[in-house]
């Protein structure tokens, strides 16, 4: 009884299509579901029973057969959706993107959304949708530095090689200080909320400098506090890993190039102590050094929106917060290759024009 239902009748290449749309890993949701329902209604069964083996309702069984019998498979995709006709073209959205990337207005450095807006013709409003869609950002600024160092590839593959394959029986340090760490004390006291309050000026109350050596095994640190920052207090640390570090490992030291690093006083040092082997990271290549990503943790956590009265009470919070790292303590791991770091600065380089690398 009810109405009488059209015949559906699958030619090889629709069933053929559709099981392939039905278990495509690609395909939506619905669009596979649709595709199962036309298949088992190809079988003869009823509404009601596609329905129950399928898990959904009679009548969205009904209105996707009778979609399929008038329009075949074109039937099971989306119809479009009701609205105004789209009034931005694509030579339009392809004129925003080029003036974006390769132009300049003629009384700024940047486009901003509303002179681009002005100069294409469309609204304020379509030009930023533009600039989300394809993620640009004119007004932003990036800075970058670009190494000279001659032997750059060497230094990198010496570096990288300790991080990834660390040699046997020894230890690998990585090296650094960090100079003019400021005592600040507000002018008023900090106002706890959300967010802090706090008054923009302060009273300056000394600085002080951290010499630390990262474990790039264990994340453990080696620290130093010195008042000054020369090639004494960089031997008085050397000595002190010299006494922490035991006896039958090597010492692997990776740093930069800081003059104190390279003295006669260090150079004489580092001869009357052969264990030790200094490993020197490229100039302006401070991200190749792991102990930079430490004090970064170390300013974030303690020194920026610290409060101190005096020099010491800076150095105190310093020691105390080494001391709570150490307790435990969490290496930063290393993934990239050398190939992979050159390959990709590689990469860069060619989309500078004339960097003459």
């Amino acid at each position: 009884m009810g109405r009488p239902k059209a015949e559906l009748v699958l030619t090889d290449d629709e069933r053929e299509t559709l099981a392939r749309w039905a278990r495509r890993r690609t395909s939506s949701q619905a669009l596979a579901l649709r595709c199962r329902i036309v298949l088992e209604s190809a079988t003869g069964a009823s509404n009601k029973d596609v329905a129950a083996r399928l898990g959904v309702e009679a009548h969205t069984v009904s209105r996707w057969r009778a979609r399929f019998v008038r329009d075949r498979l074109e039937g099971l995709t989306d119809e479009p959706r009701p609205g105004g006709p789209r009034k931005i073209t694509d030579d339009q959205v392809e004129e925003v993107v080029v003036k974006t990337l390769e132009a300049t207005p003629k009384d700024a450095t940047h486009w901003s959304t509303r002179s681009m807006a002005k100069e294409v013709g469309l609204s304020q409003s379509a030009v930023s949708r533009i600039w989300r869609t394809f993620g640009l950002k004119p007004h932003l600024v990036d800075t970058f530095k670009l190494s000279k160092d001659p032997q750059f590839i060497e230094k990198v593959r010496d570096v990288v090689g300790l991080y990834l394959a660390p040699p046997e029986h020894a230890l690998v340090l990585c090296v650094d200080e960090k100079t003019q760490i400021q005592a600040l004390d507000r002018s008023a006291p900090v106002l706890p909320g959300m967010p802090e309050r706090r008054t923009h000026d302060y009273v300056r109350g000394g600085v002080t400098t951290l010499f630390a050596a990262l474990d790039t095994a264990t994340g453990e640190v080696i620290g130093q506090i010195h008042r000054r920052h020369r090639a004494v207090e960089f031997r008085k640390f050397l000595v002190r890993i010299d006494k922490e570090v035991p006896d039958g490992l090597d010492v692997h030291l990776i740093c930069d190039n800081a003059s104190t690093h390279k003295t006669p006083a260090i150079q004489r040092w580092l001869a009357a102590h052969p264990r030790f082997h200094v490993h020197f990271t490229p100039t302006s290549s401070s991200w190749l050094n792991q102990v930079e990503r430490w004090f970064g943790l170390l300013t974030d956590k303690q020194i920026r929106r610290g409060v101190h009265k005096n020099v010491q009470a800076l150095e105190k919070d310093i020691r105390t917060w080494i001391k709570t790292w150490n307790e435990d303590p969490k290496p930063f791991v290393w993934t990239k290759t050398a190939d992979e770091i050159l390959e990709r600065l590689t990469g860069y380089l060619n989309r500078i024009p004339d960097s003459g690398h």
